[in-house]
């Protein structure tokens, strides 16, 4: 009890501070985030992944040709911290799934008594047969559909913030525009090699690994679309 008390006070207080913080930007529209070190985009903590066994290179400082450069020209796509690169992401999910469950049992048990340890004249003409009779039936019907579809074409900039010993590269961006009391918020990250880069710079969603990728708003339509701070309170507590 004293537990669900805690969470209640616990919630109501993250609440009162929310709706101060909303009651504040009456009339005023969402703030942008600062800029920032894009390496604490999605947290601080480094990338840490296995790594190949590295070949030694040989000494090509009087060469022309240096190892692992891709051309003889300078390369302008991104390579180093702080460079900076084009994620596309050009998302087309659709997915339709229909489940039916249906489940139906009965049982039934008579113990079909002849004799109750000799006590039967002492029953008052109850018959030992009809003593214990236990049956049961249940049923369970279910049904599930899910029908989704998503499609999202967006182009953001992203910034190396570290390069891992085999060459891949953490990339992470962060995009907001605000546009009549609506901010929308895009964020992506992860992991890509630089063979994956095309020559205009530019690298695909599907090509990054650990990718993580969140479009969102926050503003007054973002609110109005949100249940209310009591509403959620209720759906997690009400056990029906």
């Amino acid at each position: 009890m004293k537990k669900i008390v805690f969470v209640l006070i616990t919630t109501l207080s993250l609440s009162a501070c929310g709706t101060f913080d909303r009651v504040k930007r009456i009339g005023k529209a969402p703030e942008l985030t600062p800029i920032e070190n894009p390496s604490n985009v999605y947290g601080r903590k480094p990338v840490i992944m296995p790594m190949p066994t590295m070949a030694r290179e040989n000494d090509t400082s009087n060469s022309l040709w240096r190892t692992g450069a891709r051309t003889f020209f300078n390369d302008q796509r991104a390579q180093q911290i702080g460079d900076i690169l084009t994620v596309s992401i050009q998302i087309e999910d659709k997915a339709k799934i229909q489940n039916s469950t249906e489940r139906t049992r009965t049982s039934g048990e008579d113990s079909d008594l002849t004799n109750f340890f000799g006590l039967e004249k002492h029953l008052g003409g109850i018959n030992p047969a009809s003593l214990t009779s236990l049956g049961s039936s249940s049923s369970n019907k279910g049904e599930g559909t899910v029908d989704r579809s998503e499609s999202i074409d967006l182009t953001v900039a992203a910034v190396v913030t570290q390069v891992l010993p085999n060459g891949n590269m953490v990339i992470a961006g962060r995009q907001e525009v605000r546009i009549n009391h609506e901010v929308r918020e895009l964020l992506v990250s992860g992991v890509v090699r630089p063979e994956d880069i095309a020559s205009d710079n530019v690298v695909e969603h599907t090509q990054i690994a650990e990718a993580r990728i969140s479009y969102g708003g926050r503003g007054t339509i973002s609110d109005v679309q949100n249940p209310r701070y009591g509403q959620e309170l209720f759906d997690i507590f009400f056990p029906f």
